[in-house]
């Protein structure tokens, strides 16, 4: 197959805010920009093997333009994710167990949902405050 990768592309209402958020908040790295008059129009993230393209509306729609729109990211780790993005201010739910994976959550300033999981032995529905350490 000539196909190698899909990429969402999200449409946001605060470029600044959202790369931010992004790079900042979650870790990924700007791979490619497109700049108007020294702002970042349109830009390819990047977060290990995953990738993300923003760019900021025009003229944004009435409501959070992610609203009913998930992304979910297959990691090796979720529990350092959770860890490591709470440790950068970013709010997640606390992880918790479900279809034998480890499942942490966040939205994005527009509301796109984000998942992140990584596979556990751990038993469904165990949250992490419960798991002793």
């Amino acid at each position: 197959m000539n196909v190698k990768q899909v990429v969402p592309f999200l449409h946001v209402s605060s470029m600044e805010r959202s790369i931010r958020y992004y790079i900042d908040g979650l870790g990924f790295t700007m791979r490619n920009k497109w700049v108007v008059d020294g702002k970042v129009r349109w830009c390819w993230l990047e977060l290990g093997g995953a990738a993300l393209m923003l760019q900021e509306f025009h003229k944004a729609p009435p409501g959070k333009a992610g609203e009913g729109v998930s992304l979910c990211f297959q990691a090796e780790d979720a529990l350092a994710i959770y860890h490591d993005v709470k440790a950068r201010g970013i709010e997640a739910s606390e992880p918790q167990v479900g279809n034998a994976l480890w499942v942490t959550c966040l939205s994005d300033p527009d509301g796109y949902r984000l998942s992140f999981s990584s596979p556990t032995d751990t038993p469904e529905e165990t949250k992490l405050s419960e798991v002793k350490g």
